[in-house]
């Protein structure tokens, strides 16, 4: 069994005329794990992982995997498996035709196809031709050609899109089987319920900046939650909470307790005979922690420090713990809003600010207006994500010569066979970013 490898981003910047699609990104990702490298739609993500694999030159810094750059690796497509987003396949040639066509011209062993498929579910479908496939069984045979190698590493861009709830559960367990292993798994998605069912670890991206990386633990602080809990006999709960050394605050929706878990306050109150009515865990939910991260209202605190302790909002929705968003819910960036600085003042305004201004001050002129203060616009956002970039790298890691078909094939002359990881020179720094102009505007991609 192939071992896995360390990945390392080292202070990596890709600039596309005067956009950073990814700016100073330094991330490790380790062995044994599930990584989720998650963010919004344009948020750089693609572009890291194509900068990784040697698709696309970095500005400035390092990739590397085990050490050595994807390019000086001895036997890359065996050390590393990779399904980018943009998968394209001859429609007239079958999955298993496919994984042969690619095999051969990668120097890969064609006697692994037939168990790949049945890896991936398409043992059924193998002699059927890919045109007929849906957009499901394509991940699925995208991620096969990553899997022929064998490899000891596993990168994956946005896998479980076209997948339905059963091959999306699939997919969580072949990535945990991977990572058992002893192998290493670096996943994207935008659908943080996804990755919150999948990763050990979280790499946040946001505008081409790293805004957060832990595990999903780490993700909130325990200070910003609390258990709500009431009773009939609100004195005897106030009375036990006191004696088991627990602080609380009174409210008129209950007592609000920290640092105590909801189980552990309805064990306490059933221990001491007292009936609740009502007993809920209140503080912000993943998504929206997620969200603020993305949008900047929240930084997450460098190791070491500690985030102040919110105060409990009464009016803020529950947060119960068994009752997450629904897993289809997709995450988008908030757009950004533009106030014009010209906006003419309402006419009555000068004169209605000198009369304060007279009232207030025996100093000021009577017939001083005071000035009206203009903000300076924000910068216009760098570093929006560059994910969509030209369909270069498809599953796997090496193109597939397409220059004839397979003994038997008729069909599969022309187009080439998923292009994996091109050897080919990477991308130029001056290749034009195709996003650039809507960057500039404040556009999403």
């Amino acid at each position: 069994m192939p071992d896995g490898q360390i990945l390392e981003f080292s202070e990596v910047t890709k600039r596309f005329g005067t956009i950073d699609a990814v700016s100073r990104l330094s991330a490790r990702i380790e062995p044994g794990l599930v990584t989720g490298f998650l963010g919004p739609n344009g948020a750089g993500k693609t572009t890291s992982l194509r900068m990784l694999l040697g698709l696309v030159r970095p500005t400035s810094g390092t990739t590397t995997i085990g050490g050595s750059h994807y390019s000086e690796l001895r036997d890359p497509l065996r050390t590393v498996g990779a399904a980018l987003e943009a998968s394209s396949f001859h429609p007239g040639r079958s999955g298993a035709n496919h994984l042969k066509v690619y095999a051969q011209a990668a120097g890969l062993p064609t006697g692994r196809i037939d168990e790949t498929l049945a890896l991936v579910g398409l043992s059924d479908a193998a002699g059927r031709k890919v045109g007929g496939y849906s957009l499901g069984m394509r991940q699925r045979l995208g991620l096969a050609t990553a899997l022929l190698g064998d490899p000891g590493v596993l990168v994956l861009d946005e896998p479980s899109n076209g997948l339905d709830p059963e091959g999306i559960k699939w997919m969580r367990m072949l990535l945990r089987a991977f990572a058992d292993e002893g192998r290493t798994v670096l996943v994207s998605s935008h659908l943080l319920m996804e990755i919150q069912q999948t990763a050990d670890r979280l790499l946040i991206l946001a505008r081409g900046r790293l805004v957060f990386d832990g595990g999903i633990e780490d993700l909130a602080d325990p200070d910003e939650y609390a258990t709500v809990v009431d009773a009939p006999d609100r004195a005897a709960l106030e009375a036990a909470l006191t004696a088991a050394g627990h602080s609380f605050e009174v409210l008129r929706s209950g007592l609000t307790v920290r640092g105590a878990e909801p189980v552990e306050v309805g064990a306490l109150a059933a221990a001491s005979g007292i009936a609740l009515s009502g007993l809920q865990r209140r503080g912000p939910e993943l998504e929206e922690i997620f969200l603020a991260l993305v949008d900047g209202t929240r930084v997450h605190p460098p190791v070491g420090e500690t985030a102040a302790i919110p105060a409990v909002d009464e009016d803020a929705p529950l947060a119960p713990e068994n009752d997450p968003a629904p897993e289809t819910s997709e995450i988008t960036e908030a757009p950004d809003v533009e106030v014009p600085l010209d906006t003419p003042v309402p006419e009555g305004a000068a004169e209605a600010a000198r009369e304060d201004a007279a009232g207030a001050s025996e100093v000021a002129p009577a017939d001083h207006t005071a000035p009206v203060e203009e903000t300076a616009a924000p910068d216009e956002q760098q570093g929006a994500a560059a994910d969509d970039l030209a369909p270069a790298a498809e599953s796997g890691e090496a193109p597939a010569s397409d220059s004839e078909p397979a003994e038997g094939e008729t069909s599969d002359a022309d187009p080439a066979p998923t292009e994996a990881i091109q050897i080919t020179e990477p991308t130029d720094e001056a290749e034009p970013h195709p996003e650039a102009d809507d960057r500039e505007e404040g556009g999403r991609a």
